[in-house]
């Protein structure tokens, strides 16, 4: 919901006015300006105020709570439409459109680096603000993806390319440790997409398990991007294995679960390293981290990210859950944005493209990151071609019929259908 907030009478008529143009999601409040913010603030994404500068920061002010989660704010003051919090410099930029004034953007806080480190749950290593910083003042930053992680809409300045392309900062998302010596200007992102399998002897010491896990390191997997262990059933009394793996999340600041699999589960993985083992089975390691991998993906691929390293009494294995498209099936619920949820709101954020009538569109367009692609149809080969799509309709939301080959998380919205 978008809240218009005037004082007097002919401001007001001007904030009417702005609100048909902003759309069915922009409502003008009755009464004072002080008691309606009060009551609309817990259900506002945005809120403009035909108000200068100073009088709005006063009445925000006491109502702020969390620079994530608090409403963008703008005021128009002049000839002039001023972004003041929440990073609400594409409102400002519209409303100051549809005024024919001048808009000043002053969002500096939180860069889109900062929400897709939000996004994607990653590790970072390097300079993130400065990079950031640059960002918001226009250099050319590259994005490496070399696994093809689906992300949101960037801004311009972005370039999704190779790490060796020029440019002021390059941001690597990877698991894999990047050759050579350290580059200056290079911020990693670590996204937890590894899966570690364990098989050892009985009694193996917890030391014997951490330096073989080393081993991959050296193999050029980033241990910050485990994101579970696995093993056969009967090693999860193994001591060992279980306080190297409580050892890893001490040293990496994480937390990954022991997954355990039945020996017969584990006997029908195929695994490119076959071998006769003691208990009956051809693989422990390597098949533990692709079960433990198929798991985790929800369908999705899999594949061996370092076949097994043999150690002391141990052998460890890492596999990977490729990353694919994600499907989002949005409800904007009757139409009003009271009657949409903030998780329907947070997914058209993490949107690349998103899908929908004009008229759906319509109430969501300002909630959209800049850059964000609009299109009518395509939804599921657009997922399936490893975009992140927000597919939006309304009431309990769109539907989708057969087997999709992408991620797919629904987030109905409010329906006055009794069946749903």
């Amino acid at each position: 919901m978008i809240g218009v907030f005037a004082a007097d009478e002919p401001a007001r008529r001007a904030a009417v006015e702005l609100a048909k143009r902003l759309g069915p999601d922009a409502v003008v409040p009755d009464g004072p300006v002080r008691p309606a913010l009060r009551r609309l603030w817990p259900r506002l994404g945005s809120a403009v105020f035909f108000l200068g500068t100073e009088a709005t920061v006063r009445l925000v002010a006491p109502l702020l709570r969390d620079e994530r989660s608090d409403p963008g704010v703008v005021c128009v003051d002049g000839g002039f439409t001023v972004s003041l919090l929440g990073g609400a410099d594409a409102l400002a930029v519209q409303v100051a459109d549809l005024l024919d004034n001048t808009p000043v953007l002053t969002s500096t806080d939180i860069s889109p680096l900062d929400e897709l480190v939000e996004l994607l749950d990653v590790s970072v290593e390097g300079d993130l603000a400065a990079c950031g910083a640059a960002l918001r003042e226009g250099e050319q930053v590259v994005l490496a993806n070399p696994l093809g992680f689906p992300l949101p809409a960037l801004p311009d300045n972005v370039v999704v390319g190779h790490a060796d392309l020029p440019a002021t900062w390059t941001v690597l998302l990877d698991d894999r440790i990047p050759p050579g010596r350290p580059r200056e200007n290079v911020v990693r992102l670590v996204p937890r997409s590894l899966v570690v399998g364990i098989g050892s002897s009985t009694g193996v010491s917890a030391q014997a398990v951490s330096d073989v896990l080393g081993e991959l390191e050296a193999r050029g997997l980033d241990l910050r991007a485990v994101r579970a262990f696995a093993t056969v059933d009967r090693k999860l009394s193994e001591q060992g294995i279980t306080d190297a793996v409580e050892d890893w999340g001490f040293w990496h600041s994480g937390v990954a679960p022991l997954l355990v699999y039945p020996a017969e589960e584990l006997a029908v993985v195929p695994v490119p390293n076959p071998a006769e083992l003691a208990i009956g089975i051809p693989s422990v390691a390597e098949a533990a981290a692709l079960r433990g991998a198929m798991e985790l993906s929800g369908g999705g691929r899999v594949e061996i990210a370092v076949e097994k390293v043999k150690g002391a009494a141990v052998t460890v294995a890492a596999a990977r859950v490729l990353p694919r498209g994600r499907l989002a099936l949005v409800g904007l619920g009757p139409g009003g944005a009271d009657e949409r949820t903030p998780r329907a709101e947070a997914e058209l954020r993490r949107a690349s493209v998103v899908v929908g009538t004009e008229e759906c569109v319509a109430q969501v367009r300002h909630l959209l990151r800049p850059g964000t692609r609009v299109v009518s149809e395509g939804a599921v080969e657009l997922a399936e071609a490893g975009a992140a799509v927000a597919y939006v309709g309304r009431d309990f939301g769109p539907e989708v019929t057969g087997p999709v080959r992408a991620e797919v998380v629904r987030v109905p919205g409010i329906t006055l259908n009794p069946n749903r």
